[in-house]
C-alpha cells in the first residue's frame, strides 16, 4: 500500500458496492428480467449487463442519452441476447420497472458499513456521499437503509450537473462539507470514476476491493472499511472474537 498521507478532516464515499452491496441487488433485478425474457444464462447476462450499463449510463452522464433512453438500451441488449430482436419502448420500460422493484427488494449494507460510519462520525469526521447514481434512487437507498443521518452532504451526478470522474462533482462535495479538497479522502470501488476522479480533484483516493478481484497499482487499497479506520488511526469497528 502506498504511503498514507496526513489524516483527512473529511471523507467522501461512493455508495454502490462501497457502502451498499449493489452487485447482489442488481443480480436480483437482472434475474427477474431474465425470467420474464426467458433468458437461460446468468453468466452471459451479467457480463452483457455490466458492459452495456457502462456504455449506456456513461452516455447518459455525458448528456448523449436521456435517463429513459439509457435504460431502454440496456434492456434491449439483454432482450436481443435472449432472442428477442424487436422490443417496443413500453415493453422496455415495463421490464426496467420490474428490474427496479426486484433491485429494491434486495438492498443491503455491507456488514462493516454502519459500525465504521459510527466510528468515523464519533471521531468528528465530516462525511459525504459522492455518487453517479440517480438522486431520487440514491436518497431512497440511504433512507431505507438508515444511512442518511451519517452524511453532511450527498452529491449525485444528475443534480450536480456532472459525474465522476469530473473533478467538479468532488469539489461540490468539498464545498458542501466546508473543507478544502486536499483535506478530503474519497473511498470508492471504481478506479476511473473514484480513483482518477479523486486525484484530479486533489483528494486522496482510497480504493475498496471487497471481493479481492481487482488490482489497483500505486493507490491506497483496502478490503473493508475496517481497514480505512486503521488508516486514519481509529480502533477497529469489528468486535474482537471471544474465547473459544
Amino acid at each position: 500500500m502506498p504511503n498514507t498521507p496526513a489524516a483527512p478532516t473529511a471523507i467522501c464515499f461512493d455508495l454502490d458496492d462501497t457502502l451498499i452491496d449493489d452487485l447482489a441487488a442488481s443480480s436480483t433485478g437482472l434475474r427477474a428480467v431474465m425470467e420474464r425474457l426467458g433468458h437461460p444464462d446468468f453468466g452471459a447476462a451479467r457480463s452483457l449487463w455490466d458492459v452495456q450499463t457502462e456504455i449506456s449510463f456513461g452516455s447518459y452522464l455525458r448528456g448523449r442519452l436521456s435517463l429513459e433512453q439509457q435504460r431502454r438500451e440496456r434492456i434491449r441488449a439483454l432482450a436481443v441476447q435472449a432472442g428477442h430482436a424487436d422490443i417496443a419502448d413500453q415493453h422496455c420500460d415495463d421490464l426496467y420497472r420490474l428490474y427496479l422493484d426486484a433491485h429494491r427488494s434486495a438492498w443491503q449494507l455491507f456488514p462493516d458499513t454502519i459500525p465504521s460510519l459510527n466510528t468515523l462520525a464519533s471521531a468528528g469526521y465530516r462525511l459525504a456521499v459522492v455518487t453517479n447514481g440517480i438522486e431520487a434512487l440514491q436518497h431512497a437507498k440511504l433512507q431505507a437503509l438508515e444511512l442518511t443521518p451519517y452524511f453532511h452532504a450527498v452529491v449525485c451526478a444528475d443534480t450536480a450537473g456532472t459525474g465522476k470522474p469530473d473533478p467538479r462533482i468532488f469539489h461540490t462535495a468539498a464545498q458542501r462539507l466546508g473543507v478544502d479538497p486536499t483535506s478530503c479522502w474519497h473511498v470508492g470501488d471504481q478506479i476511473q470514476a473514484d480513483g482518477v476522479g479523486a486525484v484530479a480533484a486533489r483528494m486522496h483516493p482510497v480504493m475498496v476491493d471487497r471481493r479481492g478481484q481487482q488490482r489497483f497499482e500505486s493507490v491506497s487499497t483496502i478490503t473493508s472499511l475496517d481497514d480505512l479506520l486503521r488508516m486514519v488511526g481509529l480502533p477497529s469497528a469489528v468486535p474482537a472474537a471471544g474465547p473459544l
